[in-house]
C-alpha cells in the first residue's frame, strides 16, 4: 500500500472570516493569537500634502453709501443730516421758545425739542424746581434774540439726543452763538459736559469767567449759580438792600435877623402946615419952592440943606 503525503504551504491557505461564533471558541479553547479584518471605511488614509496654502473664502465687506437702501441705520440718524465731526451749521424754522436754553423748531419735516448744548439757565416752569431768579429774563433774551435773525444748528461729534428724546445741537442766529451770548450776559452758566460733545467747552468757560467777575445776572447774587445747578435759597437768604433814602440838604444855622424899623411915612401935620408928597406936587401951588419957615416945608425935599425946599 502506497502512502502519498501532500505538503501545503502558509500561502496557499485561505485566511478565515473571523465571526462571533469564532471569536468566541477561539477565546475559550487557546489563546491562539487571531488577526481581524480592519474594514476598509476604518482603515486611515494618508493624507496628500499640498504645495499650495489653504486659499480662505473671502468675507464681502458692506461699505455704507449715502442713500444706500441697504445700510442699516438708526432711525432718529436717518431723521437727521449727518454733520457729526463737522462744523456745517442747518438752518431750520422756529416754532416757539420754551425757556432760556431750550426751542422748539421744524426740523426735516417735523416740530423737535432742542436742548442747546453746553449751558444751563434758570428755570421757568420745572415741575420739581418750578420759577428760579434770572429764568425770566433769560427766557425774554433768548426770545429776543432768537427771532432777530436766520435761525441755524450746529451738531457735535457726540450723542445727538438726550434722555428726554430733546435735540442736542450749538444755535446761532446769523452766525452768532446764542450760547456764547447768554453767557456773556449772565444769563447762564457751563454745564453739562458730556465729551466728546464738548468742541467749545473752553471759548464758554471763557466768557463765563469775565460775566462772573463782572457779576452780571445770575453771578450777582453769591453762591446762587453752583457747578450742580442754581440755589434759589441763596437769593432767599440774601439781607434785602435798604431802600434809597432822599438826600435832605444838611443843617445849616439860620441867621436870626434883626427886625428892622419900619420907614415911617410922613404924615400930614394936623396945625397950620401943609403937606405934599414930593416937590413936583409941592411946586402946582409953590412953582419956585418954600423956605424952612413955611408950613410945606419938608427936610427931605432940600436937598442941599440951604433951608429952601424945591427951589428951581
Amino acid at each position: 500500500m502506497f502512502i502519498v503525503a501532500v505538503v501545503i504551504t502558509p500561502d496557499e491557505i485561505e485566511p478565515e472570516i473571523e465571526t462571533a461564533d469564532s471569536v468566541e471558541q477561539t477565546s475559550t479553547d487557546t489563546p491562539a493569537e487571531t488577526t481581524k479584518e480592519i474594514p476598509e471605511k476604518e482603515v486611515e488614509q494618508p493624507k496628500k500634502e499640498s504645495s499650495q496654502a489653504t486659499e480662505v473664502e473671502p468675507v464681502p465687506v458692506v461699505v455704507p453709501q449715502k442713500n444706500d437702501s441697504s445700510t442699516v441705520t438708526p432711525k432718529k440718524l436717518q431723521d437727521s443730516t449727518d454733520t457729526s465731526g463737522t462744523t456745517a451749521r442747518i438752518p431750520v424754522e422756529l416754532v416757539k421758545v420754551i425757556d432760556g436754553d431750550t426751542i422748539k423748531i421744524l426740523y426735516n419735516g417735523k416740530e423737535q425739542n432742542v436742548r442747546y448744548l453746553l449751558i444751563d439757565t434758570p428755570e421757568t416752569n420745572h415741575p420739581r424746581l418750578g420759577k428760579q431768579p434770572f429764568g425770566d429774563e433769560a427766557k425774554a433774551r433768548n426770545k429776543e434774540l432768537i427771532e432777530s435773525g436766520t435761525l441755524e444748528i450746529e451738531f457735535d461729534v457726540g450723542e445727538r439726543f438726550d434722555k428726554y428724546d430733546r435735540l442736542l445741537a450749538y444755535i446761532y442766529v446769523d452766525g452768532k452763538s446764542l450760547q456764547k451770548v447768554l453767557l456773556s450776559e449772565g444769563l447762564a452758566r457751563v454745564a453739562y459736559i458730556y465729551p466728546p460733545n464738548t468742541r467749545y467747552v473752553d471759548p464758554y468757560e471763557k466768557t463765563q469767567a469775565i460775566a462772573k467777575e463782572k457779576k452780571l445776572g445770575i453771578w450777582s447774587v453769591e453762591d446762587y449759580a453752583t457747578d450742580s445747578g442754581f440755589n434759589a435759597q441763596a437769593v432767599k437768604e440774601k439781607p434785602a438792600e435798604p431802600a434809597p433814602q432822599k438826600e435832605t440838604p444838611a443843617p445849616h444855622s439860620v441867621k436870626t435877623e434883626q427886625p428892622v424899623a419900619p420907614v415911617a411915612k410922613p404924615t400930614p401935620p394936623v396945625q397950620n402946615t401943609e403937606w405934599f408928597q414930593n416937590c413936583t406936587e409941592l411946586r402946582k401951588t409953590y412953582p419956585n419952592g418954600v423956605p424952612s419957615s413955611h408950613p410945606a416945608y419938608q427936610p427931605k425935599m432940600d436937598r442941599d440943606k440951604d433951608d429952601f425946599a424945591c427951589e428951581r
